[in-house]
């Protein structure tokens, strides 16, 4: 009785039960097609997530000056300040370029006090919407 097993076994692998060349290159053109189709979808939706995270930032820093300003009556010196008094707990990183010293800081006007009246991205890309970043 084993040898009846072994021998159907052995008679399974001699009559070739496997994949062939033809359907091992139908099966990866067909993931090469589904990935041409994902991969774009990929990088859309990292780059979206990247403004999304920019325009929260900014919003955080902005609301952030503001409450500097409103608490000591004047603007900070720089972005550290408002990290030292606690306003935010880090300064954050600007997704577009990957630095947190890319930060284009400007002035208030003569009359008000401080360095840092608002804040925008250092970064010279154009966001999908057709906008630069630098103009957030």
């Amino acid at each position: 009785m084993k040898s009846c097993f072994y021998q159907q076994l052995k008679g399974c692998y001699a009559k070739g039960k496997g994949f062939t060349l033809v359907e091992l290159l139908v099966v990866l053109s067909i993931l090469a097609l589904l990935l041409t189709l994902a991969v774009p979808r990929y990088f859309i939706g990292i780059d979206r997530a990247k403004e999304a995270a920019l325009q929260q930032d900014l919003n955080t820093l902005r609301e952030s000056i503001d409450k500097f300003y409103a608490d000591t009556g004047q603007y900070p010196e720089s972005l550290e300040s408002l990290v030292e008094r606690k306003y935010i707990r880090k300064l954050p990183i600007d997704p577009i370029t990957g630095s947190d010293a890319t930060w284009v800081l400007l002035a208030p006007e003569p009359p008000l006090v401080g360095n840092v009246y608002d804040i925008h991205s250092g970064s010279t890309g154009i966001a999908k919407d057709g906008s630069k970043y630098a103009d957030w």
